[in-house]
């Protein structure tokens, strides 16, 4: 775990009332760093990481990593009950997200309008697949979508071959980042210009769209519509994965002139450094084929360790492609702590990645895995909002939480 020194968002209270991946993944990137995150659920059934994907004695292993660092609480947001506890919350706190279909909030009377009414410094991050505006604003909006309609999976995959999904929940995990980042500076305009409160509209689609570089200007100055390349780039050569005679993949990329020439001399081939069909990067990538099989063909014979060796003695851009079991053997990921065993009452303790990224002065810390379900309500409705347990045991019978 990282050390103890003070985390600098200590005193930033968020209530994370957002579902899946994109909206809780803002919160528990802000919980990393030292806020108090109050993760606001539906009573009985929870987030849906709770029932998500891989599981332990029934526990999702989605939950232990989404839920870092958060207190849980049940509140029903449709039930008036529900619904004054959370503006009673909203009070105290600096920032709330929410993930719900555009219009859901407002049809609650819990829109942006009433929550600044009752705070106005505060910041509301709204998280929806097609943003809170435009035709498609009330579909329903989960990251699938947006990585088909945000181009991305269009570039993916084999030039024949079918666009390819990303197997990983990149538009939420894009979406979690960038949220973070707007969270953020909306805080410092907030206190350091003694501004206001205001709203985010964070839309999956254009998140993903923002991280495909250049392709839109290309489109624009030059009518170009980028195709699949599979593993290699259309405007860098060499760049792929290749196959050694041990069954492992290596991958490279030449994206300087002095990392393809090393490519070419650690394979004993830099007297093509100088022919004409690989002098250039231009040139590469119009005889990318060739490049490849010449490539492909050393990497071929030789066991992963040696094709490594080789790269690493001439100082090429070479790596491994690795798989879960060797990241955690990895002796770069050991050195750095990059995985961090932390402490969970459920599973007894779990290995999640350290905080991301390492700050010298004030660096992140998970502090624990998600919590069960409610684990908070004594602590946060009874403790600092003052229900009594009658109240809270009237409102568990009511189902409010």
């Amino acid at each position: 775990m990282s050390d103890e020194r003070p985390l600098p968002l200590r005193g930033i209270r968020v209530l994370d009332a957002g579902t899946v991946i994109g909206a809780p993944g803002v919160a528990a990137r802000l919980g990393d760093f030292g806020a108090d995150v109050i993760k606001v659920e539906n009573p009985g059934t929870g987030d849906t990481t709770r029932a998500f994907g891989w599981r332990v004695g029934g526990v999702a292993l989605w939950w232990k990593l989404l839920g870092r660092n958060k207190r849980p609480i049940t509140l029903k947001l449709s039930h008036p009950k529900g619904r004054n506890l959370l503006l009673r919350l909203v009070e105290g706190a600096d920032v709330l997200i929410e993930s719900f279909r555009p219009g859901t909030l407002e049809r609650w009377d819990l829109g942006p309008e009433r929550l600044l009414e009752r705070n106005p410094k505060l910041v509301v991050v709204r998280v929806s697949g097609f943003g809170q505006t435009g035709p498609y604003a009330h579909r329903p909006g989960f990251g699938t979508l947006a990585e088909a309609m945000s181009g991305y999976s269009h570039i993916s995959g084999d030039p024949e071959g079918p666009p390819l999904l990303p197997p990983v929940a990149l538009a939420d995990e894009v979406a979690a980042l960038l949220g973070a980042f707007a969270t953020m500076v909306a805080l410092y305009h907030r206190d350091r210009n003694d501004g206001p409160g205001q709203v985010i509209d964070l839309a999956l689609f254009e998140g993903l769209f923002g991280i495909t570089g250049p392709v839109a200007v290309a489109y624009d100055r030059l009518g170009l519509v980028s195709g699949r390349h599979g593993n290699r780039l259309p405007y860098v050569a060499p760049r792929n994965t290749y196959r050694t005679v041990d069954d492992r993949w290596i991958a490279l990329s030449g994206t300087s002139q002095s990392i393809a020439d090393r490519i070419l001399r650690a394979i004993g081939r830099g007297d093509l450094a100088s022919d004409p069909r690989f002098a250039t990067n231009e040139a590469r990538v119009q005889n990318v084929e060739q490049l490849d099989e010449v490539i492909g063909e050393w990497v071929g014979r030789h066991t992963l360790q040696e094709a490594m060796a080789a790269f690493e003695a001439h100082e090429a851009a070479a790596a491994p492609i690795y798989d879960i079991r060797e990241i955690f053997a990895d002796l770069q990921y050991r050195s750095r702590g990059t995985l961090v065993r932390v402490p969970d009452e459920e599973l007894g303790d779990v290995v999640l990645p350290e905080v991301q990224p390492r700050l010298s002065e004030t660096p992140g810390a998970v502090r624990h895995a998600g919590l069960p379900l409610g684990a908070a309500n004594a602590e946060v409705l009874g403790g600092e909002l003052g229900l009594s347990e009658d109240e809270m045991d009237t409102l568990r019978r009511e189902g409010v939480i």
